[in-house]
C-alpha cells in the first residue's frame, strides 16, 4: 500500500485524547487505526511523535496503535514530581485500563522499555499479549559493584549538567550519537535532528532532568524475570546511548524464551533510521 493509498484508507484513523491520572496529571495520547491493540512507550526526551513511523505502518496493516506522551514530556502536563519508573508504569496502567481494550502488545524504546518492564512487574500480564523491547535501558545502566559493565555515574552527572546548562543546545548535540550521525560516512538528516530538538524542547525541565535518574539508576533485573509472554528484543550493535552488551544481551538472558535480534551497526534511534526494517520485524512478530 502506497502512502497515498494509506492516507485515503478509511481504516487508517487518527485520533488523540487525554486522560487525567489519580494525582491530577493530564496524559496525552494518540490512538490510530483499529484491530488488535498495541501500546507504544517512547524514549527520553521524546514524545509519542517518535513512534509515528511505526504507528502509521501498523495501523495501515490492521492494528490499533496507541502512544502517549510520558508525564512532563510532549503535550502531557508537567508536574514536578513523579519522574520515576513506578509512576511512569502507573500512568501507563491508568491509560490501559481507561481504554479497556483487553490483552495488548506493549512496545518500549529506551526509557520506554523500562516503563514497559516496570508495568509488567507491577501489574502483571493479564492485559499483555506480547512485549517488544527496543534499545531498552533495563536491567541497569549505571555502574555498580554488581553491574560492572554499566556506565560510571559521572556519565549521567554530565547529562544532568548539560540539561541544566543549555538543554536546547544539548538536544542538538545529543541527536548526533542518538542516530549515529557522528559516525564516519553517516549522512545526517537535518530534519531528524530538528525534530529530535523539537520533541526535546517540549519536555518540561523536571522531566528532562529527573528522568535521567529514573532511566539510569533503576535496577530492573527482577522486572525482566517476571516476563511470561512472548517477547522480542531488538537493539543496534552501535548503540552509543545504551550499549547493547549491558542491555539487550542481558535482557535476553533474563527473559525466558525471548527472541533477540541485533541490528549490526545500528544506532540507538533505529525506529527512525531503520524504520522499514523495524516495521517489518514488528509486523512479523505481531502476526506470529
Amino acid at each position: 500500500m502506497t502512502g497515498a493509498e494509506m492516507a485515503s484508507d478509511p481504516s487508517v484513523t487518527k485520533r488523540h485524547s487525554t486522560i487525567t491520572t489519580a494525582d491530577g496529571t493530564v496524559i496525552y495520547y494518540n490512538d490510530w487505526g483499529s484491530g488488535p491493540p498495541v501500546f507504544f512507550s517512547h524514549g527520553w526526551p521524546l514524545s509519542a511523535d517518535a513512534w509515528e513511523d511505526q504507528m502509521f505502518f501498523l495501523a495501515s496493516n490492521g492494528f490499533r496503535c496507541i502512544s502517549h506522551d510520558r508525564r512532563c514530556h510532549g503535550r502531557s502536563s508537567q508536574p514536578f514530581n513523579g519522574q520515576d519508573m513506578d509512576t511512569f508504569a502507573a500512568d501507563l496502567h491508568e491509560l490501559v485500563t481507561s481504554l479497556d481494550l483487553g490483552p495488548a502488545i506493549h512496545v518500549g524504546h529506551s526509557t520506554g522499555g523500562g516503563e514497559v518492564a516496570r508495568y509488567i512487574r507491577n501489574y502483571g500480564t493479564d492485559r499483555v499479549a506480547k512485549a517488544v523491547l527496543i534499545s531498552a535501558v533495563p536491567p541497569l545502566m549505571v555502574q555498580t559493584p554488581a553491574n560492572p559493565g554499566g556506565a560510571p555515574m559521572s556519565v549521567f552527572d554530565g547529562l544532568r549538567a548539560s540539561v541544566h546548562a543549555d538543554r536546547s543546545q544539548f538536544w542538538l548535540d545529543l541527536a548526533l550519537p542518538f542516530y549515529g550521525y557522528n559516525r564516519a560516512g553517516a549522512k545526517a538528516s537535518q530534519g531528524v535532528v530538528q525534530d529530535f530538538w523539537r520533541q526535546g524542547q517540549r519536555a518540561g525541565f523536571p522531566g528532562a532532568y529527573f528522568c535521567i535518574k529514573a532511566f539510569s539508576e533503576t535496577d530492573q533485573t527482577e522486572d525482566l524475570k517476571t516476563f511470561n509472554i512472548p517477547t522480542l528484543i531488538i537493539q543496534g550493535t552501535d548503540d552509543q546511548i545504551v550499549p547493547y552488551k549491558n542491555a539487550s544481551l542481558l535482557q535476553h538472558e533474563l527473559i525466558k524464551g525471548s527472541v533477540l535480534k541485533l541490528y549490526e551497526g545500528a544506532p540507538h534511534g533505529l525506529p527512525t533510521t531503520l524504520k522499514d526494517r523495524l516495521n517489518q520485524d514488528l509486523l512479523e512478530f505481531f502476526r506470529a
